[in-house]
């Protein structure tokens, strides 16, 4: 084997194995989809109590999000994944164990700070890992993985929902599949190295070139080890963004933009898809059992979309991709809304319910998803990007956590399509949002960004003068 193809197997080996922390991501929030049915009916849930039990998690990586990055600057992007890999496994054993919902909430907000944790170091470490040519594909493939534990959550549950349904701690035995990449993460982690970008941030240069040595070509490693030295050094002489900046126009609108960008990706609804399927499905008519199996359809779309919205990124605009994708998710709630009022009661209203969250689902994951992170890190300058994402991303799992907090109770209130009805409400609001707001992002760089958003205020005056000139004149 030549020295470049073990430098590219080993490269492999430490995406392989970071990205578990994004395939636990994925199946720890879908496996509450097909648990919840057994759970409720083991722990006696109510509406309430299942939402609760469905958003504790959310409520915990809202938390880990925010200190999850700090952590790694802290203690290292390999060892604060060590540590998640731990949390993970704790929080899958605690959950599978549990003998009442207050322990359940307990142990599923812990799990919470995993996901949240690993939805920030996890991508951090692939990018700083990966050679520049591949840092886009390589930090999507974390992405990709989260689809991936989703879709195998669903195929377990649907497994042993249908072979186990009658034993009453099945759900246990859904939770518990969890332990398993748990462990792998934790042993693999221990197998690969620190971040190179990290370590010659704390000084420990020599480290971090035996590092790159491992995984570039020679004279490349060296040069990237002098790109990373003289990046650091550079961001040590720029002053970190703080909560007084918020006092500055311009600096206040893109932050709130980036609020709205996160808002906009919850308010679909497309969580309520993700951890509630099973039991919309049930409300549309399926069994649980058959329930379980349909939601499979949820899951695999969501993996196919992901592929499909990867390849338009580098293809398509940013701004007419999310509205794109707005417009599809919006139509598809509306007529959930619809066929639940005109077909309830009917054999064809589950089929036609199923038919919809996949179309929903395949403009969500296709489009909404990845245009959203992606247009996150773009519209925030290198000063505002770790304040604004930080902000940004707390509001995004906060929106999560209170659409899964209430859904249940809106499901039991006001029924299927009403709920949906209420769904395609805020799609509207959201399209709205984004066609009045959000700037196109493709093509243009960092400081080019930077330049628009300080002169917006200037540019919409000169722009009502003209229309106020033209108007005078005609």
């Amino acid at each position: 084997m030549s020295k470049k193809t073990r430098q590219n197997s080993f490269l492999g080996t430490i995406i392989l194995v970071s990205t578990f922390g994004g395939l636990l991501f994925g199946y720890d929030t879908g496996v509450i989809n097909g648990a919840l049915p057994f759970m409720s009916e083991d722990l006696g849930l109510n509406s309430f109590t299942e939402g609760l039990v469905a958003s504790s998690l959310l409520l915990g990586a809202a938390i880990g999000a925010v200190f999850g990055g700090r952590l790694s600057d802290f203690n290292g992007r390999r060892k604060n994944i060590l540590y998640l890999a731990v949390l993970f496994f704790i929080g899958t054993i605690g959950c599978t164990l549990a003998p009442n919902v207050m322990t359940m909430v307990i142990f599923r907000f812990l799990l919470g700070l995993a996901v949240g944790g690993s939805s920030v170091t996890v991508p951090t470490y692939l990018a700083e890992m990966s050679p520049v040519e591949r840092r886009g594909r390589v930090v999507t493939q974390n992405e990709l993985m989260i689809v991936v534990g989703q879709l195998l959550a669903f195929v377990f549950n649907a497994i042993l929902g249908n072979t186990m349904g009658d034993t009453l701690h099945v759900w246990r035995y859904m939770l518990v599949i969890a332990a398993v990449p748990a462990i792998f993460l934790f042993v693999g982690m221990l197998r690969v190295p620190e971040s190179p970008r990290w370590l010659i941030s704390k000084g420990r240069k020599d480290g971090a070139l035996s590092i790159l040595l491992q995984i570039r070509e020679e004279n490349r490693a060296e040069s990237e080890f002098n790109e990373i030295d003289a990046a650091i050094v550079k961001e040590s002489e720029t002053q970190k963004a703080t909560f007084k900046e918020m006092a500055v126009p311009w600096v206040r609108r893109i932050v709130f933009l980036g609020i709205g960008i996160a808002i906009v990706q919850q308010i679909t609804g497309v969580n309520s898809i993700m951890y509630y399927g099973t039991e919309i499905l049930k409300d549309a008519g399926f069994q649980t059992e058959a329930a379980l199996i349909a939601n499979i359809a949820n899951g695999f779309i969501s993996v196919i979309a992901v592929c499909v919205g990867i390849w338009f990124l580098g293809r398509v605009r940013r701004r007419p991709m999310l509205v794109i994708g707005l417009i599809g998710t919006t139509t598809a709630l509306l007529l959930i809304g619809i066929f639940s009022k005109v077909l309830e009661g009917s054999a064809a209203l589950p089929y036609v319910v199923l038919s919809l969250t996949v179309l929903f689902l395949a403009f969500m994951q296709g489009a909404i998803a990845p245009v959203t992170w992606l247009m996150l890190a773009e519209i925030f300058p290198l000063r505002l990007r770790g304040f604004g994402m930080g902000i940004s991303v707390f509001c995004l799992w906060i929106t999560n956590f209170i659409i899964g907090l209430t859904f249940p109770v809106f499901l039991e209130s006001i029924g299927l399509s009403t709920t949906f009805f209420v769904f395609t409400a805020m799609g509207i609001l959201a399209i709205a949002f984004v066609k009045k707001y959000l700037p196109e992002t493709k093509g243009r760089t960092l400081e080019e960004l930077e330049l628009y958003f300080r002169n917006y205020k200037a540019k919409n005056k000169e722009d009502a003068l003209e229309a106020e000139f033209k108007s005078n004149i005609t």
